[in-house]
């Protein structure tokens, strides 16, 4: 065959191929749920939530925790700062619900340069269950979040895990990072997962407190910059698997700059390259820059124009992303096709950027991250010696 012949062949296979990764993505989201023996018990869980500042949907979120359809579940908030502006919110959702239900922790234990782990670091300590969930402030848990959660433990299970479905976005910024969160990101963990290779997410993870504490607790996934990078390797050395939920928990966006989101995909992608770097090398082969190029350099030889031929290659691209997130409830909208094209315009850009960034911001901490995985801290919030707050929220 010509150059153009197998370029075009090659551009072919790749579009399979991605294809085949949505169906694999839809069979195993829309699998029915095996059971689970923990479900057979539901013993006692703690929910660890570290927070930091409001957030558009922060009293939605908080509360849905406080909401859930589980007999027997506390709630851990920690806060860094006693200052900080989500502590009177806390403060009137324990007046709400009861301190039994809702706990705060103020203070911070510096285990490391991840402020968010540092923050966890003193409510894991007061977790007194077996059975321990670390949640961030922003994931909406729908009333069964626990049940879903534990019917995804297997006897081989080290971490279960969800990724988040970005949903409710406003403006077309936010649409955009409903496009890399859904059909991009949490199609590829979730198609990896069904492959074997499940890798955790630090949104929701359901721990069994005797095994990570065993493996070195909480402190010990401080061995990477992100937790969720430490987690995965952790459990895969202890010979674990990470298995992810049955249907990922939302995670709501209201309204997005075009910064922010691009900002935040500068993190995560840097985190990737620095945690996982075998794995994100071939991730510039996961969307449709390269098959759009060897299709419009095959197109004359298969009868078409260059544009007929990207036009193509998108074509079914988009259709099947489309067609994955209106099966399984993700968001849609009409204006998500112009959407998926923002986000595979900007996404060689943040790829590339991962390799030469040496700084990533998490809500107003500047996290250095050197070339061989090291990292440092700048600017962090003060540290805090553990104070445990009464249920009325006085030290």
């Amino acid at each position: 065959m010509s150059a153009a012949e197998w370029a075009g062949s090659l551009a072919a296979f790749m579009v399979v191929m991605n294809l085949v990764c949505l169906a694999i993505t839809y069979w195993r989201l829309r699998r029915p749920q095996r059971g689970s023996a923990l479900l057979d018990r539901l013993p006692p869980v703690t929910i660890v939530r570290p927070v930091r500042g409001i957030e558009a949907f922060s009293r939605e979120t908080l509360s849905s925790g406080l909401r859930l359809d589980y007999p027997h579940c506390q709630t851990i908030i920690c806060v860094a700062d006693a200052h900080d502006p989500i502590v009177p919110l806390v403060n009137e959702l324990i007046a709400e619900f009861g301190a039994r239900k809702l706990r705060l922790i103020v203070g911070d234990v510096a285990v490391s340069a991840n402020p968010k782990l540092n923050n966890c670091v003193k409510g894991w300590d007061a977790a007194e269950t077996e059975w321990v969930i670390l949640a961030d402030s922003n994931v909406l848990m729908p009333k069964d979040y626990i049940q879903r959660l534990m019917a995804s433990w297997r006897p081989d299970s080290g971490l279960v895990c969800s990724t988040p479905v970005g949903s409710r976005p406003d403006g077309f910024f936010a649409e955009i990072e409903c496009a890399f969160l859904n059909t991009f990101q949490a199609r590829w963990q979730y198609a990896g997962e069904a492959l074997g290779f499940g890798f955790a997410q630090g949104k929701s993870m359901l721990w069994n407190k005797p095994f990570l504490d065993a493996n070195g607790g909480i402190a010990a996934l401080a061995a990477e910059i992100a937790e969720d990078a430490a987690a995965t390797k952790l459990v895969r050395k202890a010979g674990k698997h990470v298995h992810l939920v049955g249907q990922p928990f939302e995670q709501p966006l209201g309204t997005r700059s075009l910064y922010d989101v691009v900002q935040r995909q500068f993190r995560w992608a840097r985190l990737r390259r620095v945690t996982f770097l075998p794995f994100f090398l071939p991730e510039i082969l996961s969307g449709p820059l390269i098959p759009c190029i060897l299709a419009g350099f095959a197109a004359a030889a298969f009868g078409f124009t260059a544009w007929q031929a990207v036009g193509l290659v998108l074509l079914h691209w988009y259709v099947g992303e489309m067609l994955l997130a209106h099966g399984v409830g993700w968001f849609i909208s009409w204006r998500f096709p112009f959407a998926l094209l923002a986000r595979d315009i900007l996404f060689p850009g943040i790829w590339a950027y991962a390799f030469v960034a040496g700084e990533v911001s998490w809500r107003g901490n500047e996290m250095k991250i050197k070339t061989d995985g090291e990292d440092e801290l700048n600017d962090a919030v003060p540290t805090l010696s553990p104070v445990n707050l009464r249920s009325d929220g006085r030290s």
